[in-house]
């Protein structure tokens, strides 16, 4: 017998347990078992161990079976590969443990907002919060889910979320976790070839939700969809733009346009039909979430409401004794975190779906003060940007030292993206000649200098290029190509008070200081493409697009 069909002989015989229970029973029920605390606006307020304050990456592991393994990039360092028989010993821990359990909870959820793709995913735990997450975050199954090139599967996902594995049991089969000094107490595993999850040990709500955008991320190419970790967007002409960038790079802010309706902030898929938003919610970071520049995100999360109507998860963010809260406070952690469903935000698109997209923008942070602000892509520079994810991040600022260092996130969104890296690329490829999808990237970052001597580019100058890329005011204007980093940057933006800034050694006092920083960054992207993918036969046509080489 199968665990699937263990677990289902087992869920048969509690007539006790929660089978899809009502939105406001999951809420009630969190209060009630003290999982949450009711806050004074009437969001629930929760709080997990200081493990489970973000994700565990080191912990979450691939089932490695002949089957599949051929399909997964091992080398990437995300990928981390799982025995066979551990895995068993995790789901007979798992099942063990939930036949001890007094209440379980199971909800029955799809994610993709396109039924033709969506995935019906089974959630069994002993948490009404988690339950309620699931709600939150993913969607009702719609009445024509039979047409889903998935209608015959369901992915299981046990989460038992504050049970903890035997360190002795493990022993030589998971990690040594230096912060416990043994073998670790926890695991987030996937089976893709069996359709199974189980979420041991960690209680972070984005433990559920990346665990299921990672096996989208690796069933859907199977089935000629490309997933994209990225945000959506439609102007009122239907016209569909896709925003993607690491977290700094102000993917939320850009995409919140009050002149376009959001399909979703996070996860989407590209197929032959166009664009489809995963999720039913949002996960949105709340650390110094300022309700006057991010105001759907605050009202969404802390609206008025009564308790059993609200529903939002407020995670891991400090409050006061009032049931305030204090968005500004990192002590606990900066990852403090909220869940809403989408309509709790206004200007949505409430289907989620639209057509094929007519821009796709790849957004970066460059500390560096080196790149453009916006420049346009050609399919071969498309694929090589979105091979690399990269940005900046600040290292040490707080002791002084602000030199930036470069980070690279395939796809940008390495940890979900497991597949080989050439079927994503090439899929992306393939989609942008199709439909004639124009790209561009949008350089949040820095001008006048790297971080220290210059400034970051203004939010109301990156609009302006932003709206110019969407609305075609760049298809006419002259373009000039920087002969480091090879890309296209426009003479003139309309809109835009002063056109110096659109080519960066403008900006700069010292010319040459700025030619070394180009190069220097030139560099690392040469070494690191060479170090990711010299081996993972991807085309020369997009390797010529790497600056350095």
């Amino acid at each position: 017998m199968t665990f699937q069909e263990r677990l289902d002989e087992f869920l048969a015989g509690r007539p006790d347990k929660k089978h899809n229970p009502p939105r406001t029973e999951m809420i009630e029920e969190a209060v009630k078992r003290r999982e949450a605390m009711v806050s004074a606006n009437g969001a629930l307020a929760t709080w997990t161990p200081p493990e489970s304050t973000g994700r565990s990456p080191k912990d979450t592991v691939i089932v490695k079976r002949p089957s599949s393994e051929r399909n997964i990039d091992w080398s990437s360092p995300n990928n981390i590969p799982l025995e066979e028989d551990t895995f068993e010993m995790l789901l007979e821990d798992a099942y063990r443990t939930l036949q001890e359990k007094e209440t379980i909870y199971v909800t029955e959820r799809t994610v993709g907002a396109d039924s033709r793709i969506a995935l019906k995913v089974k959630t069994v735990t002993d948490f009404a919060l988690t339950a309620l997450f699931t709600d939150n975050m993913f969607r009702s199954i719609p009445e024509d889910f039979d047409r889903s090139c998935f209608a015959d599967k369901t992915f299981t996902l046990v989460v038992l979320p504050y049970d903890k594995l035997d360190p002795e049991r493990y022993e030589g089969k998971l990690r040594i976790d230096p912060r416990l000094g043994h073998t670790s107490t926890m695991a987030v595993a996937m089976d893709m070839d069996n359709w199974l999850g189980v979420v041991y040990g960690s209680a972070y709500g984005g433990s559920v939700k990346k665990l299921i955008f990672t096996v989208m991320n690796y069933i859907l190419p199977g089935e000629g969809i490309l997933p994209l970790h990225c945000s959506a967007n439609e102007g009122p002409d239907g016209d569909l733009a896709m925003l993607l960038g690491l977290s700094g790079t102000g993917k939320t802010t850009l995409s919140a346009d009050p002149s376009r309706a959001l399909l979703g902030d996070d996860e989407h898929g590209w197929s032959e039909h166009g664009i489809c938003n995963f999720e039913n919610g949002c996960y949105a970071k709340l650390i110094d979430l300022d309700p006057e520049k991010e105001p759907e995100i605050h009202n969404a999360c802390f609206h008025q409401d009564d308790y059993p109507n609200h529903g939002a998860i407020i995670e891991n963010a400090m409050i006061f004794p009032n049931g305030e809260f204090d968005l500004f406070d990192d002590r606990f952690t900066p990852n403090s975190r909220g869940s809403y469903p989408l309509r709790y935000l206004t200007n949505i698109k409430p289907s989620s779906v639209g057509d094929h997209p007519k821009t796709i923008l790849f957004l970066t942070a460059d500390a560096n003060g080196v790149l453009p602000p916006v420049a346009k892509f050609t399919t071969d520079q498309a694929m090589f940007w979105f091979l690399m994810g990269y940005t900046s991040k600040l290292a040490g600022t707080e002791t002084g030292i602000v030199d930036p260092v470069s980070t690279f996130s395939r796809f940008f969104g390495e940890p979900f993206m497991p597949r080989n890296p050439d079927v994503y690329a090439r899929m992306l490829g393939e989609r942008l000649d199709e439909h004639g999808t124009r790209v561009y990237g949008i350089n949040t970052g820095w001008t006048g200098g790297p971080y220290g001597e210059g400034h970051r580019i203004d939010l109301p100058l990156t609009r302006i290029m932003v709206n110019a890329v969407l609305s075609g005011k760049l298809d006419d204007v002259e373009f000039e190509q920087d002969p480091i980093f090879k890309l296209l940057y426009p003479k003139t933006c309309p809109g835009l008070p002063d056109d110096s800034i659109l080519k960066p050694v403008n900006t700069w006092d010292d010319p040459e200081a700025y030619r070394r920083r180009a190069e220097k960054l030139a560099s690392e992207f040469a070494e690191h493409f060479d170090k990711a993918y010299g081996n993972k036969g991807i085309d020369p046509a997009v390797e010529a697009a790497c600056p350095g080489k």
